[in-house]
């Protein structure tokens, strides 16, 4: 249960967040802790945790006498999901999606092809329960239900790659994914042909086939860029 604190709390970080991510606040902008405490008729201390969080994200860089100081997007840890979730809020959401899907492509094949040739059988099996369910959430403008096992999906194929540094873009996928839906940069029900190549994906880690489950995981990031030229040019 989200205490009366906790909910100032994500609040402010919500509302600072997307403020600075999307420019209200540019790089070199010092914000005193006073003022944002007085804006938002929140205390100090709510602020100063605030600030920390916002710290962790190298969003800002707080100095005694100084104050908190916004620092450049070079420095900002765009991996953060929340950093992605606020991005995604903003005006420069096509440059975003397409940079993330970039990343995306660059990636996901390879993690399918190590999960063929490493994935547990438990992981072969969820592979395909979700495969399926994405088919059977296909039609009739189930996004949302869709988007369930979509993220579920891609977590398997990074997580049975074997490899840490894949698994752990686990959340930065389910950002992507779940930002276009809410953002409406989708199609009212997903292209039949990507949720094929999802199912043969599931079919190639299963058959141990890693080459075909790279190719078709490459088939799927460049119909996603596609996608994007359509929706959010």
């Amino acid at each position: 249960m989200t205490t009366p604190a906790q909910g100032l709390h994500s609040h402010v970080l919500a509302t600072l967040g997307l403020a600075i991510t999307a420019g209200d606040h540019p790089p070199g902008t010092v914000l005193r802790t006073d003022e944002l405490a007085q804006d938002f008729d929140v205390s100090r201390t709510v602020v100063r945790e605030v600030v920390r969080v916002l710290e962790s994200m190298h969003l800002v860089e707080s100095r005694r006498r100084v104050g908190v100081t916004v620092l450049p997007t070079e420095s900002w840890n765009v991996y953060d999901p929340q950093v992605i979730r606020w991005r995604l809020a903003g005006a420069d959401r096509p440059r975003q999606l397409r940079s993330l899907t970039v990343l995306r492509s660059a990636v996901e094949p390879v993690a399918a092809g190590l999960a063929a040739l490493h994935a547990t059988p438990d992981q072969c099996r969820e592979l395909t329960e979700r495969a399926l369910g994405m088919v059977a959430t296909s039609r009739g403008r189930q996004l949302e239900a869709y988007l369930v096992h979509d993220i579920a999906f891609h977590r398997v194929v990074l997580n049975a790659s074997g490899n840490e540094m894949f698994a752990r873009l686990g959340d930065v996928v389910a950002e992507v994914l779940t930002g276009r839906t809410h953002h409406h940069v989708m199609f009212e029900d997903p292209d039949p042909a990507a949720v094929t190549l999802h199912v043969q994906v599931a079919e190639a880690v299963r058959e141990r086939d890693a080459a075909r489950a790279e190719a078709l995981t490459r088939e799927i990031a460049v119909g996603a860029l596609r996608e994007l030229d359509v929706l959010a040019p």
